[in-house]
Protein backbone atom coordinates (compact mmCIF):
# COMPACT_ATOMS: atom_id res chain seq x y z
CA UNK A 1 0.00 0.00 0.00
CA UNK A 2 1.18 3.51 -0.70
CA UNK A 3 1.96 5.32 2.20
CA UNK A 4 -0.79 7.61 2.25
CA UNK A 5 1.09 9.91 4.89
CA UNK A 6 2.26 12.86 3.11
CA UNK A 7 2.71 16.60 2.92
CA UNK A 8 1.16 16.92 -0.44
CA UNK A 9 -1.43 15.06 -2.44
CA UNK A 10 -0.75 11.30 -2.61
CA UNK A 11 -3.04 9.16 -5.62
CA UNK A 12 -3.90 5.40 -4.74
CA UNK A 13 -4.98 2.86 -6.99
CA UNK A 14 -7.48 0.23 -4.88
CA UNK A 15 -6.69 -3.09 -5.57
CA UNK A 16 -7.76 -5.97 -3.46
CA UNK A 17 -7.67 -5.31 -0.67
CA UNK A 18 -9.71 -2.25 -1.02
CA UNK A 19 -12.39 -3.56 -3.60
CA UNK A 20 -15.96 -2.92 -1.98
CA UNK A 21 -14.77 -1.26 0.54
CA UNK A 22 -16.35 2.08 1.85
CA UNK A 23 -14.25 5.07 0.71
CA UNK A 24 -14.67 6.21 4.52
CA UNK A 25 -13.16 3.36 6.31
CA UNK A 26 -10.76 2.98 3.57
CA UNK A 27 -9.52 6.33 4.50
CA UNK A 28 -9.99 5.46 8.42
CA UNK A 29 -7.59 2.67 8.18
CA UNK A 30 -4.64 4.22 6.63
CA UNK A 31 -4.94 7.75 7.57
CA UNK A 32 -3.23 6.48 10.93
CA UNK A 33 -2.91 9.07 13.20
CA UNK A 34 -5.47 11.33 11.41
CA UNK A 35 -8.62 12.76 13.44
CA UNK A 36 -11.65 10.92 12.57
CA UNK A 37 -13.42 14.22 12.24
CA UNK A 38 -10.97 15.12 9.83
CA UNK A 39 -11.40 12.74 7.41
CA UNK A 40 -14.68 12.65 7.23
CA UNK A 41 -14.13 16.70 6.39
CA UNK A 42 -12.00 16.40 3.95
CA UNK A 43 -14.58 14.26 2.39
CA UNK A 44 -17.58 16.36 2.96
CA UNK A 45 -15.15 19.34 0.91
CA UNK A 46 -14.87 17.23 -2.15
CA UNK A 47 -10.64 17.20 -1.17
CA UNK A 48 -10.90 13.31 -1.69
CA UNK A 49 -11.82 12.48 -5.08
CA UNK A 50 -12.52 8.86 -6.64
CA UNK A 51 -11.80 8.87 -10.48
CA UNK A 52 -11.35 12.54 -10.44
CA UNK A 53 -15.11 12.96 -9.07
CA UNK A 54 -16.43 13.77 -5.93
CA UNK A 55 -17.80 11.40 -3.62
CA UNK A 56 -19.74 10.71 -0.38
CA UNK A 57 -18.84 8.30 2.63
CA UNK A 58 -20.74 5.66 1.68
CA UNK A 59 -19.37 5.18 -2.02
CA UNK A 60 -17.75 2.17 -2.28
CA UNK A 61 -14.25 1.37 -3.86
CA UNK A 62 -14.14 -0.72 -6.89
CA UNK A 63 -10.67 -2.33 -8.06
CA UNK A 64 -8.63 -0.25 -10.39
CA UNK A 65 -10.24 3.34 -9.00
CA UNK A 66 -7.78 6.25 -8.33
CA UNK A 67 -8.57 8.32 -5.30
CA UNK A 68 -6.85 11.56 -4.68
CA UNK A 69 -6.11 12.26 -1.32
CA UNK A 70 -5.04 15.79 0.10
CA UNK A 71 -2.22 16.58 2.33
CA UNK A 72 -3.05 15.26 5.93
CA UNK A 73 -1.38 16.17 8.80
CA UNK A 74 -0.45 13.10 11.19
CA UNK A 75 -0.51 13.19 14.44
CA UNK A 76 2.46 11.81 16.30
CA UNK A 77 2.00 8.26 17.67
CA UNK A 78 1.42 7.97 21.56
CA UNK A 79 3.20 4.56 21.58
CA UNK A 80 6.79 4.08 22.89
CA UNK A 81 9.96 3.36 20.21
CA UNK A 82 10.35 -0.30 20.59
CA UNK A 83 6.57 -0.77 21.72
CA UNK A 84 6.04 -2.30 18.05
CA UNK A 85 4.07 -5.50 18.23
CA UNK A 86 6.65 -8.41 17.64
CA UNK A 87 6.28 -10.87 14.73
CA UNK A 88 4.34 -14.08 15.95
CA UNK A 89 3.00 -16.78 14.28
CA UNK A 90 0.52 -18.81 15.56
CA UNK A 91 -0.40 -22.98 15.16
CA UNK A 92 -2.27 -22.94 12.03
CA UNK A 93 -5.55 -25.14 11.34
CA UNK A 94 -6.30 -24.21 8.18
CA UNK A 95 -5.18 -21.90 5.45
CA UNK A 96 -5.06 -21.22 1.89
CA UNK A 97 -5.33 -17.89 -0.65
CA UNK A 98 -8.43 -16.63 0.89
CA UNK A 99 -8.70 -17.59 4.59
CA UNK A 100 -6.26 -18.50 7.22
CA UNK A 101 -8.03 -20.03 10.66
CA UNK A 102 -5.66 -20.29 13.86
CA UNK A 103 -6.01 -21.98 17.19
CA UNK A 104 -5.21 -18.53 19.18
CA UNK A 105 -3.73 -19.32 22.86
CA UNK A 106 -5.12 -18.26 26.28
CA UNK A 107 -4.04 -14.92 27.50
CA UNK A 108 -3.58 -13.50 23.85
CA UNK A 109 -5.61 -10.57 22.81
CA UNK A 110 -6.92 -10.90 19.24
CA UNK A 111 -5.75 -7.44 18.52
CA UNK A 112 -4.38 -3.83 20.60
CA UNK A 113 -6.42 -1.82 22.73
CA UNK A 114 -7.87 -1.33 26.11
CA UNK A 115 -4.22 -0.91 27.82
CA UNK A 116 -3.40 -3.87 25.47
CA UNK A 117 -0.22 -3.16 23.07
CA UNK A 118 -0.93 -5.30 20.27
CA UNK A 119 -2.74 -8.40 19.91
CA UNK A 120 -2.97 -11.36 17.39
CA UNK A 121 -3.55 -9.62 14.45
CA UNK A 122 -0.90 -7.39 14.75
CA UNK A 123 1.55 -9.78 15.46
CA UNK A 124 0.29 -11.55 12.41
CA UNK A 125 0.66 -8.64 10.02
CA UNK A 126 4.48 -8.11 11.49
CA UNK A 127 5.19 -11.83 10.68
CA UNK A 128 3.57 -11.47 7.44
CA UNK A 129 4.79 -7.91 6.01
CA UNK A 130 4.02 -9.72 2.02
CA UNK A 131 0.43 -9.70 3.11
CA UNK A 132 -1.52 -7.09 0.96
CA UNK A 133 -4.93 -7.85 3.08
CA UNK A 134 -5.44 -9.53 6.66
CA UNK A 135 -8.20 -8.92 9.13
CA UNK A 136 -10.18 -10.71 11.94
CA UNK A 137 -13.58 -12.33 10.93
CA UNK A 138 -14.59 -11.98 14.77
CA UNK A 139 -13.12 -12.23 17.87
CA UNK A 140 -12.45 -14.24 20.99
CA UNK A 141 -11.71 -12.85 24.42
CA UNK A 142 -8.84 -12.58 25.43
CA UNK A 143 -9.01 -15.62 27.67
CA UNK A 144 -10.73 -17.92 25.70
CA UNK A 145 -8.67 -20.63 23.45
CA UNK A 146 -9.34 -22.22 20.13
CA UNK A 147 -10.04 -21.25 16.85
CA UNK A 148 -9.99 -17.71 15.34
CA UNK A 149 -10.58 -17.42 12.00
CA UNK A 150 -8.88 -14.17 9.97
CA UNK A 151 -9.65 -13.24 6.19
CA UNK A 152 -7.05 -12.72 3.78
CA UNK A 153 -8.67 -11.54 0.85
CA UNK A 154 -11.98 -8.94 1.34
CA UNK A 155 -14.10 -10.80 -0.83
CA UNK A 156 -13.73 -13.63 1.87
CA UNK A 157 -14.31 -11.11 4.69
CA UNK A 158 -17.29 -9.20 3.18
CA UNK A 159 -18.60 -12.72 2.82
CA UNK A 160 -17.73 -14.45 6.09
CA UNK A 161 -19.50 -11.54 7.69
CA UNK A 162 -22.63 -12.10 5.85
CA UNK A 163 -22.74 -15.79 6.65
CA UNK A 164 -21.85 -15.02 10.10
CA UNK A 165 -24.92 -12.21 10.38
CA UNK A 166 -27.51 -14.74 8.66
CA UNK A 167 -26.37 -18.09 11.16
CA UNK A 168 -24.81 -19.81 8.46
CA UNK A 169 -21.70 -20.49 10.28
CA UNK A 170 -22.04 -23.36 13.30
CA UNK A 171 -19.37 -21.93 16.19
CA UNK A 172 -19.41 -24.60 19.15
CA UNK A 173 -17.36 -24.11 22.32
CA UNK A 174 -16.24 -26.06 25.07
CA UNK A 175 -17.03 -24.94 28.58
CA UNK A 176 -16.70 -26.48 32.42
CA UNK A 177 -19.37 -25.02 34.42
CA UNK A 178 -19.57 -24.98 38.63
CA UNK A 179 -22.67 -26.45 39.79
CA UNK A 180 -26.27 -28.09 38.72
CA UNK A 181 -27.20 -28.10 35.64
CA UNK A 182 -30.04 -30.78 35.49
CA UNK A 183 -30.92 -30.83 31.83
CA UNK A 184 -28.96 -32.45 28.85
CA UNK A 185 -30.06 -30.20 26.00
CA UNK A 186 -31.22 -26.90 26.73
CA UNK A 187 -31.75 -23.40 24.68
CA UNK A 188 -31.10 -20.27 26.93
CA UNK A 189 -32.44 -17.19 25.23
CA UNK A 190 -31.28 -14.27 27.94
CA UNK A 191 -30.64 -10.34 26.51
CA UNK A 192 -27.42 -9.05 27.22
CA UNK A 193 -26.57 -5.51 28.03
CA UNK A 194 -23.54 -3.92 28.00
CA UNK A 195 -22.12 -1.64 30.80
CA UNK A 196 -18.85 -0.12 32.58
CA UNK A 197 -17.87 -0.92 35.71
CA UNK A 198 -17.20 2.77 37.59
CA UNK A 199 -13.13 1.93 36.67
CA UNK A 200 -14.11 1.73 33.23
CA UNK A 201 -13.88 -2.21 32.80
CA UNK A 202 -16.69 -3.43 30.70
CA UNK A 203 -18.77 -6.06 31.84
CA UNK A 204 -22.35 -7.37 30.78
CA UNK A 205 -25.66 -8.55 32.13
CA UNK A 206 -29.48 -10.00 31.79
CA UNK A 207 -31.48 -7.39 31.33
CA UNK A 208 -35.02 -6.73 29.53
CA UNK A 209 -33.38 -3.83 27.31
CA UNK A 210 -30.35 -5.89 26.29
CA UNK A 211 -29.86 -7.27 23.15
CA UNK A 212 -31.37 -11.02 22.15
CA UNK A 213 -29.08 -13.44 22.49
CA UNK A 214 -29.26 -16.98 22.24
CA UNK A 215 -27.06 -20.11 23.41
CA UNK A 216 -27.57 -23.82 22.65
CA UNK A 217 -25.82 -26.32 25.46
CA UNK A 218 -25.65 -29.98 25.55
CA UNK A 219 -24.07 -31.74 28.63
CA UNK A 220 -20.83 -33.69 27.16
CA UNK A 221 -19.46 -35.09 30.86
CA UNK A 222 -20.42 -34.80 34.51
CA UNK A 223 -18.38 -34.67 37.32
CA UNK A 224 -19.22 -33.86 41.08
CA UNK A 225 -19.52 -30.42 41.33
CA UNK A 226 -18.89 -29.64 37.74
CA UNK A 227 -20.29 -30.21 34.25
CA UNK A 228 -18.61 -30.12 30.83
CA UNK A 229 -21.07 -28.03 28.04
CA UNK A 230 -20.73 -27.64 24.29
CA UNK A 231 -22.06 -24.05 23.63
CA UNK A 232 -23.67 -23.44 20.25
CA UNK A 233 -23.68 -20.24 19.65
CA UNK A 234 -26.90 -18.70 17.47
CA UNK A 235 -26.08 -15.17 18.06
CA UNK A 236 -22.41 -13.40 18.63
CA UNK A 237 -22.89 -10.92 22.08
CA UNK A 238 -20.20 -9.88 24.02
CA UNK A 239 -19.38 -12.52 26.98
CA UNK A 240 -22.64 -14.52 26.24
CA UNK A 241 -21.34 -17.94 27.16
CA UNK A 242 -19.88 -16.78 30.07
CA UNK A 243 -23.00 -14.46 31.09
CA UNK A 244 -25.62 -17.23 30.17
CA UNK A 245 -23.87 -20.25 32.04
CA UNK A 246 -23.82 -17.93 35.29
CA UNK A 247 -27.33 -17.06 34.84
CA UNK A 248 -28.06 -20.44 34.78
CA UNK A 249 -26.11 -20.98 38.19
CA UNK A 250 -22.94 -22.38 36.60
CA UNK A 251 -20.53 -19.89 36.15
CA UNK A 252 -17.61 -20.90 34.11
CA UNK A 253 -14.58 -22.52 36.11
CA UNK A 254 -11.76 -19.94 36.11
CA UNK A 255 -13.66 -17.26 34.84
CA UNK A 256 -12.71 -13.66 36.81
CA UNK A 257 -15.52 -11.75 36.24
CA UNK A 258 -18.63 -13.82 36.27
CA UNK A 259 -17.03 -16.89 38.30
CA UNK A 260 -16.73 -17.42 42.24
CA UNK A 261 -13.76 -15.55 43.13
CA UNK A 262 -13.05 -17.79 46.34
CA UNK A 263 -13.41 -20.78 44.51
CA UNK A 264 -11.67 -20.00 41.49
CA UNK A 265 -8.78 -19.54 43.93
CA UNK A 266 -9.42 -22.78 44.88
CA UNK A 267 -9.36 -24.19 41.52
CA UNK A 268 -5.95 -22.38 40.78
CA UNK A 269 -4.42 -24.24 43.49
CA UNK A 270 -5.37 -27.50 41.83
CA UNK A 271 -3.78 -26.68 38.56
CA UNK A 272 -6.54 -24.75 36.72
CA UNK A 273 -4.99 -21.69 36.24
CA UNK A 274 -7.03 -19.83 33.12
CA UNK A 275 -10.93 -19.75 32.41
CA UNK A 276 -11.88 -23.03 31.14
CA UNK A 277 -13.64 -21.68 28.22
CA UNK A 278 -12.37 -22.81 24.35
CA UNK A 279 -13.79 -22.69 20.88
CA UNK A 280 -13.01 -25.96 19.46
CA UNK A 281 -14.86 -27.03 16.42
CA UNK A 282 -16.17 -24.62 13.53
CA UNK A 283 -18.23 -25.81 10.64
CA UNK A 284 -19.27 -23.03 7.28
CA UNK A 285 -18.61 -23.20 3.47
CA UNK A 286 -15.69 -21.90 2.17
CA UNK A 287 -16.40 -17.75 1.77
CA UNK A 288 -15.18 -17.93 -1.57
CA UNK A 289 -15.65 -21.84 -3.33
CA UNK A 290 -18.52 -22.51 -1.29
CA UNK A 291 -16.69 -26.13 -0.45
CA UNK A 292 -17.96 -27.55 2.73
CA UNK A 293 -15.28 -27.05 5.69
CA UNK A 294 -15.12 -28.30 9.58
CA UNK A 295 -12.13 -27.39 10.97
CA UNK A 296 -11.24 -28.65 14.76
CA UNK A 297 -9.02 -28.04 18.17
CA UNK A 298 -8.68 -30.21 20.45
CA UNK A 299 -8.85 -29.05 24.22
CA UNK A 300 -5.54 -27.39 24.93
CA UNK A 301 -3.18 -29.33 27.28
CA UNK A 302 -3.54 -27.80 30.64
CA UNK A 303 -7.76 -27.35 30.27
CA UNK A 304 -7.82 -31.58 28.97
CA UNK A 305 -5.50 -32.38 32.42
CA UNK A 306 -7.74 -30.68 34.55
CA UNK A 307 -10.78 -32.44 33.49
CA UNK A 308 -8.55 -35.76 33.59
CA UNK A 309 -8.33 -35.01 37.47
CA UNK A 310 -11.89 -34.43 37.97
CA UNK A 311 -12.32 -38.27 36.22
CA UNK A 312 -9.34 -39.93 38.26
Amino acid sequence: MTDLRKDSVTFVTVDDAGHDQRVDNFLLRHLKGVPKSHVYRILRSGEVRVNKGRVDASHRLQLGDVLRIPPVRVAQSATPAGRAAPAQEFAIVYEDDALLVIDKPAGVAVHGGSGVSFGVIEQLRAARPEARFLELVHRLDRETSGLLMLAKKRSALVKLHEMIRDNHMDKRYQALGVGDWPEARKQVKLPLLKFNLPDGERRVRVADDGQHAHTNFRVLKRASGFVLLEAQLKTGRTHQIRVHMAASGAPIAGDEKYGDYAFNRELHKRGLKRMFLHAWRLRLNHPLSGAPLELLAPLPRELQSFLDTLSA
